[in-house]
């Protein structure tokens, strides 16, 4: 058989053999099981909350769990090792399995969520969540959902750490799926950290010391002092920089003073005078005037020889309208 095949006929041989476990074991209080196969057998550590149930009055109940797994699942030498739940109400499966036996006595769904999450962080867990889906309250199925902390939804914690259990109520109406989620306490989360005060490095990370020490620390403390001679250098610039800057401040003081000089040259060169040209506008102006007058009289001449000429036409009319 292929590895593939032999991976996946091992994982369907494990949901049947847990599916079993909690059909026969369900009162009890199962919690889980890890199941390992070794040279002496198969090796199976049931986790129950109540460890004499599972047993049996003088282990009659483990030695027909037993005798059930070797015929029906064909497991050579199953060896069983029953383990007590320290606190049931940080176990998924057991919380899930009580949740769904609440709904079936009749709890208000959002009663029996709220009271269930609550009793888990009162454990001291770090998060929470349970999801209840189907037909809740209605003939409608909906899913309803209850946060409590911190929860971790996907990657390598929410399979590490988070632990996850389902569980089923069967009402009237129909099936209700209950899913929790738990961050048990003191779980080391991946973006978790501290702060240590006044602590040694040597004794919280010494791999870390040691790769520093094979770098050569020391050979790059010994590089250090070549940094004078690049500020030497820094200060050689700065100084160059400075004095170009007093060098242009002295060249534009030189050419203030010559410009000033050209001025002061140009205020003592003599203006020439200007009375002459003031007298030759006053005798065009005079001549001006003395046109405009004459060109006045004309016209006025002119409108005079006109009236006059109207004036004779008129009365030689009148004389021919007399005759």
């Amino acid at each position: 058989m292929a590895d593939e095949h032999q991976f996946i006929e091992n994982g369907l041989q494990r949901s049947q053999i847990d599916e079993f476990f909690e059909e026969e074991l369900g009162r009890a209080g199962y919690g889980g099981m890890d199941v390992a196969k070794t040279p002496m057998g198969t090796q199976i550590v049931l986790k129950a909350e109540k460890p004499g149930m599972v047993i049996g009055k003088g282990g009659e109940n483990i030695r027909k769990v037993t005798t059930a797994l070797e015929e029906k699942f064909d497991l050579e030498d199953p060896q069983i090792d029953v383990q007590e739940v320290n606190e049931p109400d940080l176990n998924a499966r057991i919380v899930a399995d009580r949740l769904a036996n609440a709904l079936e006595r009749g709890w208000y769904f959002r009663k029996a969520g709220h009271t269930t999450i609550d009793r888990i962080m009162e454990s001291g867990a770090l998060g929470a969540e349970i999801v209840l889906s189907g037909k809740v309250t209605g003939a409608r199925s909906r899913v309803e959902k209850f946060n409590r902390g911190y929860i971790k939804h996907n990657g390598e914690p929410a399979e590490e750490i988070v632990d996850e259990g389902q569980g089923v109520a069967v009402m009237k109406l129909g099936t209700i799926g209950v899913t929790v989620k738990i961050i048990p306490p003191n779980a080391e989360l991946p973006d978790d950290f501290r702060i240590h005060d006044d602590a040694d490095p040597e004794e919280l990370v010494p791999d870390a010391v040691e790769a520093n020490e094979a770098e050569g620390v020391e050979e790059l403390l010994e590089g250090e002092p070549e940094e004078p001679e690049a500020a030497a250098a820094a200060d050689e610039g700065e100084a160059a920089a400075a004095e170009e800057a007093v060098e242009t401040d002295v060249d534009e003081e030189v050419v203030e003073e010559v410009i000033e000089e050209e001025v002061g040259d140009d205020e003592d060169v003599e203006t020439p005078d200007e009375s002459p040209i003031e007298e030759d506008l006053d005798e065009l102006e005079e001549d001006v005037e003395a046109e405009a007058e004459e060109l006045v009289a004309e016209m006025e001449a002119d409108d005079d020889g006109d009236e006059e000429a109207e004036a004779d036409d008129d009365e030689s009319e009148d004389e021919e309208g007399d005759a």
